[in-house]
């Protein structure tokens, strides 16, 4: 009997470890070539005026293992400690056939190449790149991807990050992120 129980002990065991693998095998995976989560955004990406130095080509995002029934992705920047501390949304481009895996550099920064691109902090329908204040510490900006089961064309266009975010409220179906740091 102690046989069979140690036997089945360690079936039981190997079973949860493989379901657990299985499940963290599956989870949504977000990556950037164009910066490892942690580091430093490269300038290529930072804002292009004249006072910040960068070229104002959005970086790269790759997403994968998207949860069943995604559609489409929205991917979003935003800066959480910049205005003030209040946050200052960079990027929003949302209607992207999930299938695409990616947006490839400088893919998204204004509408077309198959992604619908909402305003940014200052209002315009385009990629703003970082550009925190000179001297403050580096800023950290989240490149994140939504996964939603909405139609690629589901959302009209213009939508700043609080209007994709109540348009998504219920169509959301995970979402993961990179982080990468800004200074000037």
């Amino acid at each position: 009997m102690n046989l069979i129980r140690t036997r089945f002990a360690a079936l039981a065991g190997a079973l949860v470890y493989a379901c657990i693998g299985t499940a963290y095998a599956a989870a949504m995976q977000v990556s950037s070539a164009s910066f490892a989560d942690g580091a430093t955004i490269p300038t290529l990406h930072g804002n292009n005026t004249s006072d910040c130095g960068g070229k104002g080509v959005s970086p790269q995002v790759s997403w994968s293992n998207l949860p069943a029934g995604t559609r489409s992705v929205a991917v979003l920047l935003l800066d959480p400690e910049g205005n003030m501390g209040l946050g200052n949304s960079h990027w929003v481009a949302y209607n992207i056939a999930a299938d695409r895996g990616q947006l490839k550099e400088g893919e998204g920064q204004a509408d077309g190449h198959g992604a619908t691109v909402g305003k940014n902090v200052r209002g315009e329908p385009i990629y703003l790149g970082p550009c925190p204040p000179v001297g403050d510490a580096p800023h950290h900006y989240m490149l994140t991807v939504i996964a939603t089961d909405l139609a690629p064309t589901a959302l009209p266009p213009g939508l700043t990050r609080e209007e994709l975010m109540q348009a998504l409220k219920g169509h959301a179906l995970g979402g993961q992120s990179v982080i990468g740091k800004y200074a000037r």
